[in-house]
């Protein structure tokens, strides 16, 4: 993993810009492109796996910038579980709804535990740091 010259860990900042982008596009496209052609439930669905990608996005933004100033590799470790978590939860509700899979819904805890993980691997990190 590239770091710039202050330390912060260059592609998890990266991945996490691109990630906030991508969280805004998709709840726009929930909001205007999604609300006339799914039912209620699957909208909420699908803006619940929007909050969560942009919070994560967010999070995974900050853990790059405190990696610069927390010593070692647990606090990155959280920001990757974040992307994990983001990829699993989110990826999930969004394909659930647009390919209408209900089966899909069996990998959202999986996304969960992920965040679970990246929480507590920064909290852990702060102490140890």
């Amino acid at each position: 993993m590239s770091a710039s010259a202050n330390g912060v860990p260059r592609a998890l900042l990266v991945v996490g810009a691109l990630s906030g982008a991508l969280a805004v596009a998709a709840g726009a496209f929930g909001a205007h492109a999604l609300a006339a052609s799914v039912s209620p439930e699957r909208l909420a669905t699908f803006r619940t796996g929007a909050s969560y990608h942009l919070i994560h996005a967010l999070a995974t933004v900050a853990v790059a910038l405190v990696a610069a100033h927390v010593p070692g590799r647990v606090v990155r470790a959280a920001g990757w579980l974040f992307v994990a978590g983001t990829v699993l939860f989110a990826g999930s509700l969004y394909l659930l709804v647009l390919l209408d899979v209900p089966m899909l819904g069996a990998v959202t805890p999986l996304g969960g535990v992920a965040f679970i993980a990246g929480w507590l691997a920064l909290a852990y990190g702060a102490l140890k740091g």
